[in-house]
């Protein structure tokens, strides 16, 4: 394996000024931390001060600064590394100014479906537009949609569903505007600021950005190779009212969830009284997939799925079933978030499940995860990946001594973005050495081993070394 030589950073100890802040000292320790990040004075994987050191060096306790990281790392300022210290974690990505990014760059970082070529969804549109414009009834996908979505549309939706072995019927199914909507609804609906939501240790950053933006509480539990483990789920369901998780292809580590754990998952939140959110967006990849959680706990499952991840990212249609009895409290958290989805889009993906156009662009974008799959592993394959060959991202693991975050930034700088593990991380525990890689917005294949034989230089590079204090 070649190597490059490591870089030598020469720099003095950070030391935050918090001699104007007002308010307690470890806050202003952390209003410190934050502006140096966002005005760059900070790069991502600096080492920053022991507890003991920077306590030193301001006069303080050890405990203030404890306690100024813990809130560091909480905001996502930080991230600690058992035996070897606290490290910034830069501004992200997408805080960089494009024109730093722009020339060249190969993003890996955003996960939807690829969309070149055969799988453009231009000329389906473009043919169901025309259909549509020769419709009578054109001028009523722009009025206001019935609760939930008209009886048509929530039909499609119950359709939808089916193909992933849930059995519904339309007065089950809510159409929202893309399962993040669907999401938001059900959370406003069930939780108050302070509930408690279970879901695992890796998580989407949709689902921490909804928990912040709600003022609910997550608890992140431990996971093994197939996802959630049912222990230590049931060791935390006293205090939760809520689990939710990612089942089918996990994001971001794309594990698959096995038949028999989610039969005991389902079997032990109804024991406790646990409600389910089950996130099915990329269930439809996997033919045949396991059943979903839902189908074994029906009567405390809230099961949400939709076509941006599998037909295309703009149509912003997703499908939420509500346990029995639910239907009517929900139709209240889509008015109160954006009223409606948008009948024109809830037509245009109901005629692509009816025709079978939804069926076809399903089988071709599986195929073309396998090939890109195929391709990753073939490039990558001497390190370890966690995958699956139809899914639309993978989870590398980083040899020693990576960082999840310096190995990012480093990836940024060689013009490949791919997303940092702290990213995902809920709460403040120690982020893994692991990158999530999403193969969908590579142009083609050959823009993809472009992206993927960077990432392979910057693996066999290696990182800066530990900043020398003077």
């Amino acid at each position: 394996m070649c190597g490059v030589k490591a870089d030598i950073v020469m720099m003095t100890m950070w030391v935050p000024e918090i001699g104007q802040r007002s308010g307690p000292l470890y806050q202003a320790i952390v209003d410190a931390l934050a502006d140096d990040t966002a005005r760059g004075a900070l790069a991502a994987g600096q080492r920053l001060p022991t507890h003991r050191e920077l306590a030193d060096r301001l006069g303080i306790t050890v405990g203030t600064v404890t306690r100024a990281y813990t809130e560091a790392a909480r905001r996502g300022l930080v991230s600690g590394e058992v035996g070897r210290g606290t490290f910034a974690r830069g501004r992200a990505a997408e805080d960089v100014p494009r024109a730093a990014t722009d020339a060249g760059v190969v993003d890996l970082s955003v996960n939807h479906p690829p969309t070149p070529g055969r799988l453009d969804p231009g000329p389906m549109l473009a043919a169901t537009l025309t259909e549509l414009a020769r419709s009578r009834d054109l001028g009523g996908l722009m009025a206001y949609a019935a609760d939930g979505g008209s009886e048509a549309h929530r039909a499609a939706g119950a359709a939808w569903l089916g193909r992933s072995g849930v059995q519904a019927t339309a007065d089950q199914v809510l159409v929202t505007s893309g399962s993040q909507h669907g999401l938001t609804a059900v959370f406003a609906t069930l939780l108050r600021p302070g509930d408690l939501v279970l879901t695992e240790s890796m998580t989407y950053a949709g689902m921490k950005a909804l928990a912040e933006l709600l003022h609910v509480r997550l608890q992140g539990l431990p996971m093994d190779a197939h996802g959630l483990r049912p222990d230590a789920f049931e060791d935390a369901c006293r205090a939760a009212k809520a689990l939710y998780c990612v089942p089918t292809l996990q994001n971001p580590t794309a594990s698959v969830m096995p038949e028999a754990r989610r039969r005991e998952i389902a079997q032990i939140a109804r024991a406790h009284g646990v409600l389910i959110v089950e996130d099915d967006v990329y269930g439809l990849l996997l033919d045949p997939a396991p059943a979903p959680i839902t189908t074994f706990a029906p009567e405390i499952s809230y099961y949400l799925t939709g076509t941006a991840k599998i037909l295309a990212p703009g149509l912003r249609v997703g499908y939420l079933l509500a346990p029995p009895g639910e239907w009517g409290r929900l139709v209240s958290g889509v008015r109160a978030t954006t009223w409606m989805a948008a009948p024109l889009m809830a037509e245009i993906a109901a005629r692509w499940i009816a025709d079978g156009t939804a069926d076809e662009a399903r089988r071709l974008k599986r195929a073309e995860a396998m090939a890109r799959q195929a391709r990753a592993a073939e490039v990558l394959g001497s390190y370890r990946i966690q995958a699956q060959p139809e899914s639309f991202h993978l989870w590398l693991h980083l040899p020693e001594p990576w960082r999840s975050d310096s190995f990012a930034e480093r990836a940024r700088r060689r013009g490949v973005l791919v997303n940092a593990s702290h990213m995902f991380l809920v709460g403040p525990g120690v982020a893994p050495a692991a990158v999530r890689v999403c193969l969908g917005p590579a142009r083609d294949l050959e823009h993809l081993e472009r992206g993927l034989r960077a990432l392979l230089r910057v693996l066999e590079e290696k990182p800066e070394t530990a900043v020398m204090v003077v």
